[in-house]
């Protein structure tokens, strides 16, 4: 069974893209004749529309007709379902073999080392890892580096501000 499964997701990424690639591009009726249209898909709603009533020789809107394989949907393109993770703890639940980590976007810095780290520990996909990844003690020492410039700044200015009123 677990030998078929990654068979079976292979042939539905395969049939999506077939299927992705017969589709029309579904382009805003009357898009092409008035520049203040954008070309963003919007449902027709007219009364006497000819894309709305699918007139032969009009462009076709999108329908369940064009839907991918229900295998396929909702799947990464790397095969992997996506799975939203907010803490380390988030990683443990998920299933390395099946599933991908996405870090939330609301993640910090400091937070989004530790989950990354815990997901190379446990051989899982981030599919938002950024390209250098910094571990937790160069992130702590940014930090402490940071508050003393800041310190030294402030020390500056104030100096500066003193000189002048001389």
């Amino acid at each position: 069974m677990t030998e078929k499964k990654p068979q079976l997701q292979r042939k539905a990424l395969r049939t999506r893209e077939r299927a992705r690639n017969k589709k029309p591009a579904f382009l805003r009726p009357e898009s092409w004749r008035d520049a203040k249209f954008s070309e963003s898909w919007r449902r027709p709603r007219g009364l006497d529309n000819k894309v709305r009533q699918k007139v032969k020789g009009w462009p076709a809107s999108p329908s369940t007709g064009y839907k991918g394989p229900k295998f396929a949907r909702g799947l990464h393109p790397s095969g992997y379902r996506e799975v939203i993770v907010y803490n380390v703890k988030d990683v443990t639940v998920v299933d390395s073999n099946t599933q991908a980590i996405r870090i939330a976007h609301t993640v910090g810095k400091r937070k989004r080392a530790l989950i990354i780290a815990e997901a190379e520990k446990l051989q899982m996909k981030v599919l938002n890892a950024p390209i250098d990844v910094e571990t937790v003690e160069d992130t702590q020492e940014t930090d402490e580096t940071s508050d003393e410039s800041d310190k030294k700044e402030e020390r500056l200015k104030g100096e500066k501000s003193k000189e002048k009123k001389k």
